[in-house]
């Protein structure tokens, strides 16, 4: 019933706004070129599936391979501005700032810098997708109330210690937070990416598509990226769940 009443109001809401969509095209007559109705972004989508498919196998290596590199740095580094606060104090600001920069900026530069190759999408998708991972894990880091720390560490626990059994699960929640925010980026950078220099990706075919006059297939690769970070989000969802239940576990042992 839970599972239910979490999925059905936007499901609800969804299947109103495709009816009022599809119930517009065909009341206005608009030109499939300029809207073109849901109808015929399925009917895109089933006809071109085998392209499809392959540029969204292509982006899905791209985004996953950057995003677990990005979730990996940026735990280590979340790690070393919580025990260098010297190091937080200078790092942050400057991590501040490179949020400033647009990322149609940022990717023609990595594609001049790098190459066409894998490594200026991978790098481009960890510039996106760290900052959230660091920023949630260092607030998350500070919500350890100060008098259990103390606690541990009169009771003989180095600083280590008290990070590994009580500051990092209490960051459990701010951790999946970032996660989430920074999973709905990194198929938007990716797609990007691909904008700027690539071979094959939902980015280049939905540039094709454009080129070729072909909304109905720019909006049918734009729907599959969607429902790939509505995917990514669902797994996030899933592992959120499962450890979880096993912290509560450990936590009434």
């Amino acid at each position: 019933m839970v599972f239910v009443g979490h999925i059905l109001p936007p499901t609800i809401l969804a299947a109103l706004f495709l009816g009022g969509w599809e119930g517009y095209v065909a009341a206005s007559g608009a030109s499939p070129l300029i809207l073109p109705a849901p109808s015929d972004v399925m009917n895109g989508i089933m006809v071109e599936r085998a392209q499809i498919a392959r540029h969204a196998a292509a982006t899905i290596r791209v985004a996953a391979m950057g995003f677990g590199l990005s979730v990996a740095f940026a735990f280590l580094v979340s790690v070393a501005l919580h025990f260098a606060g010297w190091l937080r104090r200078g790092v942050m600001p400057l991590l501040i700032a490179s949020q400033t920069v647009p990322i149609v900026a940022l990717a023609p530069l990595m594609v001049l810098w790098f190459g066409f190759g894998l490594l200026p999408k991978v790098l481009l998708v960890i510039l996106v997708t760290f900052f959230p991972m660091v920023v949630s894990l260092t607030a998350g880091y500070a919500t350890l109330p100060r008098a259990f720390r103390d606690q541990l560490v009169s009771m003989g626990a180095c600083g280590w210690t008290v990070f590994r059994r009580a500051t990092l699960p209490s960051a459990r929640g701010h951790f999946f937070a970032g996660l989430r925010i920074s999973a709905t980026y990194a198929i938007v950078a990716t797609i990007f990416s691909e904008y700027a220099g690539a071979r094959q990706g939902l980015g280049i075919y939905i540039l094709t598509a454009k080129n070729n006059f072909r909304a109905d297939l720019v909006l049918s690769a734009v729907f599959v990226s969607a429902l790939l970070t509505l995917g990514l989000l669902g797994l996030i969802q899933i592992l959120d769940r499962a450890t979880g239940r096993r912290y509560r576990r450990q936590t009434h042992a």
